[in-house]
């Protein structure tokens, strides 16, 4: 009886998030070892499914990183990386675009078609939805790598309109159809922008922002983008996570309402985050 009053308080505590993200678009940005791990990965699935069945509108934004660098090894070519980026020449941005679109994309498309929901999985490159331009690294070309020029939403748009999730890959194109990798963390926010999203998930490895990264209780829940300078300042705000929450305040800025970070190493992360009131990871808001 206890487990079952517990879990009757759960539903209702998420009665007023549910209410207040019905028919709002979030998007999500999936990677890290969520996408690798098995349970993990239905956890992320189930927990987007269940999302889209109270009335959100989810949008999904993947990565594969690893898988890149698999496949990369397998054909016997070492995958190169400078400042994070990937060093990207003919051969390898086949492979990209080969993992990415052909092999994680429709991979997440067919699990959730497993939960009896429907989705529909693309790159940037189909319907022009996201335009690139070169990006060069301290002025130095590093092959196709590609940064945002522009996001065309009219595809992604009528997906979600037929009642199917976009799964997108980071895949785009040129003004003149050269092809580019784009870092995926860029992509979501980009697109929850110019969809005008309530929220932007990025499911990461690590629990959000900490103020001691040695002490895992010492998670700042909710951060303001006019404290993020003084954050970086203090070094809580360092190395890898500088890039991430760059984005996640040009994301606000450009009018998503809040941004979460989260581990998604931790089942559910997602739910907790948006139907708890305590929720698990770092919110960055106006």
């Amino acid at each position: 009886m206890d487990k079952s009053i517990i879990r009757a308080k759960t539903l209702v505590e998420a009665l007023p998030y549910i209410q207040k993200f019905n028919n709002k678009i979030i998007v999500i940005k999936y990677g890290g070892s969520a996408m690798i791990d098995e349970e993990l990965k239905m956890s992320v699935i189930k927990d987007i499914s269940l999302m889209k069945l109270v009335g959100i509108k989810p949008v999904v934004v993947h990565g594969g990183g690893k898988k890149i660098s698999e496949m990369l090894v397998k054909i016997g070519k070492e995958p190169k990386f400078i400042q994070g980026l990937r060093v990207t020449d003919d051969e390898t941005m086949e492979i990209v675009e080969m993992v990415l679109s052909g092999n994680v994309n429709k991979e997440i498309v067919q699990l959730f078609e497993k939960q009896g929901i429907k989705s529909v999985g693309i790159s940037g490159k189909d319907g022009r939805s996201i335009i690139a331009k070169k990006k060069l690294l301290d002025g130095v070309d590093i092959g196709w790598v590609g940064e945002i020029d522009t996001i065309q939403t009219e595809l992604i748009t009528a997906i979600i309109e037929k009642n199917f999730i976009p799964v997108i890959a980071p895949i785009a194109c040129d003004e003149d159809n050269n092809t580019y990798n784009i870092n995926a963390d860029y992509v979501a926010g980009a697109i929850a922008a110019e969809l005008g999203a309530e929220k932007l998930i990025y499911l990461t490895d690590v629990e959000g922002v900490l103020r001691d990264v040695k002490d895992k209780t010492s998670l700042i829940s909710k951060i303001k983008v006019d404290e993020i300078q003084k954050y970086k300042d203090d070094k809580i705000i360092q190395g890898g996570m500088i890039p991430k929450v760059d984005c996640c305040a040009e994301s606000i800025k450009n009018g998503v309402a809040g941004v979460h970070i989260l581990d998604g190493r931790v089942e559910h992360s997602i739910l907790l985050e948006l139907f708890t009131n305590s929720g698990i990871g770092t919110m960055l808001m106006p």
